[in-house]
């Protein structure tokens, strides 16, 4: 028989550490407890979102302003200490370091007002990156069931929404899904397009991002991941997707004219 599905094992589905057999096996689990599945994707979205902002920071050397002083106490013969201390200092330096940089990095995500747009492009990267490699799981509401999906997060966010159809640029719908917004209690909705190469995008629309009141086109890189967003009419809108800038800005277009005609 099967092992029994652990807490365990749907942190280690998040990590994306299982192997092939026990994965499949987790999937059946979770296909079967929806409840569960969409705490495992939470989890999965918030590791994202970490490895996303401070994988980089982890790398940088600690300052040597902040090395040479713990150095200095460690000499002090007032206060001599053991060489083994040496390491605790300079662990403890690390993650002082790594902590206020966190707190930093955290500022626009945490910022209850003007900071959101700033937050919009990484909030819709880290999702396009968490769901589009999904190959059983990429939607909760696949496209055949678009007026249920359109309908259901509508409802959620508190408003209507009409996502673009994109056919012309080669890229269909594939459904979309409710995602948590970084930092509130609100919902965001993610429509999902993949074209014949299986080439995949993301239109991430979150409510209430009128908040610096500009609707032009605005562009920015996540890593690989190109983003074009901008608001109209209280929602801001943001499509993400691993393709060259000059094609990502074609569709971007095309999406804005049918969502503003």
């Amino acid at each position: 028989m099967n092992a029994p599905i652990n807490e365990d094992d749907l942190h280690a589905w998040a990590d994306r550490r299982l192997d092939a057999s026990r994965r499949a096996e987790v999937d059946n689990w979770l296909d079967a407890h929806p409840e569960a599945r969409a705490q495992a994707e939470q989890w999965r979205t918030q590791n994202a979102a970490f490895h996303h902002a401070f994988d980089g920071l982890l790398e940088q050397p600690v300052p040597a302003r902040l090395l040479e002083s713990a150095l200095s106490t460690s000499t002090s013969p007032r206060f001599p200490l053991p060489r083994f201390s040496l390491l605790r200092i300079a662990a403890v330096v690390v993650w002082m370091v790594l902590g206020g940089l966190i707190g930093f990095a955290l500022r626009d995500t945490m910022a209850p007002t003007g900071a959101a747009m700033t937050s919009l492009p990484r909030q819709a990267a880290i999702a396009h990156a968490v769901f589009s490699p999904e190959v059983r799981h990429p939607v909760e509401v696949a496209a055949e069931q678009e007026a249920h999906l359109v309908a259901w997060l509508s409802k959620r966010l508190g408003t209507q929404l009409k996502p673009p159809h994109l056919d012309g640029t080669g890229f269909s719908l594939i459904g979309g899904r409710l995602l948590p917004d970084a930092g509130s209690n609100s919902a965001v909705a993610q429509f999902m397009y993949q074209d014949g190469r299986g080439q995949r995008l993301t239109l991430y629309v979150r409510h209430g991002a009128d908040l610096d009141h500009q609707t032009a086109f605005r562009f920015a890189q996540e890593k690989n991941i190109a983003v074009f967003y901008w608001v109209d009419g209280g929602l801001g809108y943001a499509l993400s997707g691993e393709l060259p800038k000059a094609e990502m800005l074609r569709i971007a277009t095309q999406a804005y004219r049918q969502l503003n005609p």
